[in-house]
């Protein structure tokens, strides 16, 4: 096949028998183990010459292996030149500034026009392929009208890389998330933890709802909270919120069920339209204007998955929610 990569290794006399699939994810780890046990079925992986289709076969050592990478499919979606705040990028990763209004994923209803689709465009080549196709690894989300820093993989091994990560949680390694949020009025404590399970409402499926421990998914949120709005007579807050886990909605589920939903989010805060009559004119217009659940994501730190440094970024506040925030202060 044009563009095949081809490659060949003799394991050390004396290995001791192994599955064929983790023998390989040791020896191209630029490859997940699930990218090649897929080559494996596909019959793409051959043991002294021979064709070997089951991944749990066990090889030892004197055996020569031989495993042949296709090139990686065209990506679809289809790429889409779109300008993207860029704040890192190597050959392995890219993180973004993401604005609010921008889909990450293609869906229904949003079949073009997202992150993805635009990444395909910005990364062109640079893409090597995830699970054999030309297409960035998401393996973070941040909903469509949340803004700030996202993290992508470019290859395989990053895309593994940083999904272990992600799925830990920063639990037992370094990954760091934090995010700003303007919520309705001022949290009791200055520090706090919602600790409350989440699942899909079964009223109304766009929404996730706090569901008893054992019915939901397990999601915990750490808050702080940074300043009162405005400072004599507060109606609102600024807080940061830190994730221990990362589940669909979670700060604006978590923030709402501690009584404080953010400003702007027509889904989850709704019965709170009555505060905006406690606005100002010029706080009113800012909140009008910003038309979207006020959250950003604010700080990503992680393990780069090639190099093992610890990267960080910090993301400003946008004018949007910049601009509610000073009328806030305001008064």
């Amino acid at each position: 096949m044009s563009g095949e990569i081809r490659k060949e290794w003799v394991l050390e006399d004396g290995a001791p028998a192994e599955r064929l699939d983790r023998v390989l994810a040791q020896l191209a780890g630029d490859l997940s183990r699930s990218r090649l046990q897929a080559l494996i079925r596909e019959g793409r992986v051959d043991v002294d010459g021979a064709p070997a289709r089951d991944p749990s076969r066990k090889v030892a050592g004197g055996t020569r292996i031989g495993l042949a990478v296709p090139p990686p499919a065209p990506a679809e979606p289809q790429g889409e030149a779109m300008a993207l705040a860029v704040v890192y990028e190597d050959d392995d990763l890219i993180v973004i500034d993401k604005p609010a209004g921008l889909v990450v994923h293609p869906a229904a209803g949003h079949e073009s026009g997202t992150l993805v689709n635009a990444l395909i465009a910005h990364c062109g080549e640079s893409l090597s392929g995830i699970g054999g196709v030309k297409r960035p690894g998401i393996v973070h989300r941040l909903d469509k009208d949340t803004s700030g820093l996202l993290v992508v993989a470019k290859n395989d091994r990053a895309h593994q890389g940083l999904a272990a990560q992600f799925a830990d949680h920063g639990r037992s390694g370094p990954l760091e998330r934090a995010y700003l949020a303007l919520v309705w009025g001022v949290p009791a404590r200055q520090h706090g933890t919602v600790a409350a399970s989440l699942a899909r409402s079964v009223h109304n499926r766009e929404k996730i709802a706090v569901v008893p421990d054992g019915r939901g998914r397990h999601a915990v949120t750490h808050y702080e909270l940074l300043e009162a709005l405005p400072a004599d007579v507060p109606v609102a807050s600024l807080v940061r919120c830190a994730l221990e886990t990362g589940r669909t909605h979670q700060i604006r589920v978590h923030m709402a069920h501690l009584g404080h939903p953010l400003l702007g989010d027509a889904l989850y805060g709704s019965g709170f339209k009555t505060k905006a009559n406690r606005l100002s004119g010029p706080q009113k217009a800012a909140l009008e204007a910003l038309g979207r659940q006020a959250l950003h994501a604010a700080v990503l730190g992680f393990e780069h998955p090639a190099t093992g440094d610890f990267l960080r970024f910090e993301s400003a506040l946008p004018a949007d929610m910049k601009a509610l925030l000073e009328a806030l202060r305001g008064g």
